[in-house]
């Protein structure tokens, strides 16, 4: 690996680019706010609020409902009182009950799925498959909580990355460029992608560095990138330091380091995902689009908060559901043969708490590892005082830019996927 060499490069900048059936000059946005909404929600919430429910699963703790603007204001204040990103999903407004036993349909059968898989893991379980890899060590030197803080403070000093205020790109534009210039210091082939959406007007963006034999083959990273301090955050400040300028710079990060090192076998995508804090509607989006073409998605990680450890400096969590048995063994493994010094509490979130439960919906295996456990997480969010505090600890955060270099280094160059 040769960082910062004078090399030529190979820059596909794709610009804007719809999903969703989106038109990119012309597309319309669906404001939450200002009419009935369908959702997929935990179950308990929709019963909590008096939510319509056309069909429900207590079991998985999930259900298909109708909102009013009131409720849908009220269950986001909800969700913000018990400091939780997202947790709902938006669904196009006209499901109807057969619809709904579709989604719910998928999303048992993806249930079944990691279970019967969890099941498999324990009865072959082994002391680790994983061997460490001279590229991904060295690139381990390249990682600096120095500059962790550096992104961290330009994402969060945007007045607010809100999906409706007046400057909901302003961030995206931000991001595009600095993508474009690390990749023009790379000999990769790199593609840069502004993707629009039907459901609101703020863009998500997505790096790809291509894959040199398997191409086809794809290997994700995302975060959130908007930021929100309630349902009608439009203009107000809300600089979403923790929440999340920090996953959004490690997934920026891990893209810097990995565009100087070899190309991998698989492509690698990175994703920074619009308005996910009303309802998963970025990344809802593209995973539709993607299952929808049938893409070869090997895995997805979401870095979601990761600034603050509030159970302790390396000590974070593994949300065990709607992610992936296998890929939560990969962390595991990953802590133990990198010597990451991690200790990893299994923890759960609920459905929707951020944009893995897009994917995981669609099919594809997905990955959460958390600053903290759930209970002990940053309370400032989606405030104003979601600032980089004496809370903040760089070195605990920087170690999710080592995550996500293990996991894309690993499975990008490997034949490893879902048993």
């Amino acid at each position: 690996m040769n960082l910062g060499a004078n090399q030529p490069f190979r820059i596909i900048i794709a610009g804007a680019i719809a999903v969703g059936g989106a038109n990119v000059a012309a597309h319309t946005a669906s404001i939450p706010g200002t009419k009935t909404e369908t959702i997929l929600v935990g179950s308990s919430y929709a019963e909590l609020l008096g939510l319509e429910v056309l069909l429900g699963n207590h079991e998985a703790n999930v259900a298909v409902a109708k909102a009013s603007p009131k409720q849908l204001e009220k269950l986001s204040n909800l969700m913000h009182a018990k400091n939780r990103c997202g947790g709902f999903e938006l669904l196009p407004s006209e499901t109807d009950h057969a619809q709904a036993e579709v989604i719910l349909g998928s999303m048992l059968t993806q249930i079944s799925k990691t279970r019967l898989e969890e099941a498999k893991l324990k009865e072959f379980k082994s002391s680790s498959s994983m061997q460490v890899r001279p590229e991904i060590v060295q690139a381990f030197e390249h990682v600096s909580p120095e500059a962790q803080r550096q992104w961290v403070e330009k994402i969060s000093s945007f007045n607010t990355r809100y999906h409706n205020s007046s400057t909901r790109n302003a961030h995206v534009e931000w991001m595009v460029e600095t993508l474009q210039n690390i990749a023009s210091q790379s000999s990769l082939e790199i593609v840069i992608d502004r993707i629009s959406h039907n459901r609101t007007n703020q863009d998500s963006v997505r790096a790809r560095i291509v894959g040199k034999t398997r191409p086809n083959e794809i290997v994700g990273l995302g975060g959130h990138f908007d930021s929100t301090v309630g349902w009608f955050s439009n203009d107000r400040r809300s600089p979403g330091a923790d929440d999340n300028a920090s996953g959004s710079a490690n997934i920026l990060e891990a893209f810097r380091i990995m565009s100087q090192m070899a190309q991998p076998e698989r492509t690698i995508e990175f994703f920074w995902y619009a308005a996910e804090e009303i309802g998963l509607v970025g990344s809802a989006e593209i995973a539709q689009a993607y299952k929808r073409e049938d893409k070869d998605v090997v895995a997805v990680l979401q870095l979601d908060m990761t600034l603050e450890p509030g159970s302790g400096p390396m000590v974070i969590a593994s949300m065990e559901d709607f992610t992936s048995p296998w890929l939560r063994e990969l962390l595991v493994d990953a802590n133990r043969t990198y010597d990451l010094g991690l200790s990893i509490i299994a923890d759960e979130c609920g459905y929707g708490c951020s944009d893995h439960a897009s994917w995981f919906r669609q099919g594809y295996s997905t990955l959460m590892p958390f600053e903290s456990s759930f209970r002990e997480m940053n309370r400032d969010i989606h405030t104003e005082a979601d600032t980089i505090t004496n809370a903040a600890n760089f070195e605990h955060s920087s170690t999710f830019t080592k995550i996500a270099l293990i996991f894309a280094g690993e499975l990008a160059n490997s034949d490893r996927r879902a048993p």
